[in-house]
């Protein structure tokens, strides 16, 4: 059954069971990574068809996301093993970097978000990236939060951003530039 009511009193429950407002600020952390991973799936199935190389690197940014959003759901020791991130997780963000910053002419100004509705999508998930990341460094205030998930989402935004870029030089379109 896919609704249980409790939850109808403002509280939901984390990994391991403790009951919280859903205002919390882990709620709100572990939530927004969740919005997020909803608008990279989206990105994906719209390069799908263009760009294996980046669908497939995206479907397995969505798998670190529910990585993410579980140890951000996670309060307290729990008596059974927790997912990880990849050990080469931040890395591998770093390595996609790379490969598409050696293709794009060098960043002069701010890039306008837009130039293709598929580079449009990658900023708006850029931008609910960087909310993400605001939200866990606010839980790291709190609570202990591991550092690799700070690193990594901190990185995501980066490869979104110069995937945003990629995107639109290989669709035949003009970068719209702030000057």
């Amino acid at each position: 059954m896919i609704y249980t009511k409790t939850g109808d009193g403002g509280t939901t429950s984390l990994v391991g069971g403790t009951r919280v407002l859903k205002c919390d600020t882990r709620v709100e952390a572990y939530g927004t990574v969740d919005e997020l991973n909803a608008h990279v799936g989206l990105l994906a199935e719209l390069i799908k068809a263009t760009d294996s190389t980046h669908y497939a690197a995206l479907k397995q940014v969505q798998r670190n996301l529910f990585v993410v959003q579980t140890l951000l759901a996670t309060e307290k020791e729990v008596k059974f093993e927790l997912p990880q991130l990849p050990d080469d997780a931040v890395e591998g963000l770093e390595h996609l970097i790379d490969q598409l910053q050696e293709g794009l002419p060098p960043f002069r100004s701010f890039v306008m978000p837009g130039g293709t509705m598929t580079a449009a999508q990658c900023h708006v998930a850029r931008t609910v990236c960087r909310r993400a990341e605001r939200c866990i460094v606010k839980l790291s205030q709190e609570a202990t939060v591991d550092n690799c998930v700070e690193r990594y989402v901190n990185r995501l935004s980066d490869y979104l951003f110069v995937l945003s870029r990629h995107l639109v030089l290989s669709q035949g379109a003009e970068e719209s530039l702030f000057n």
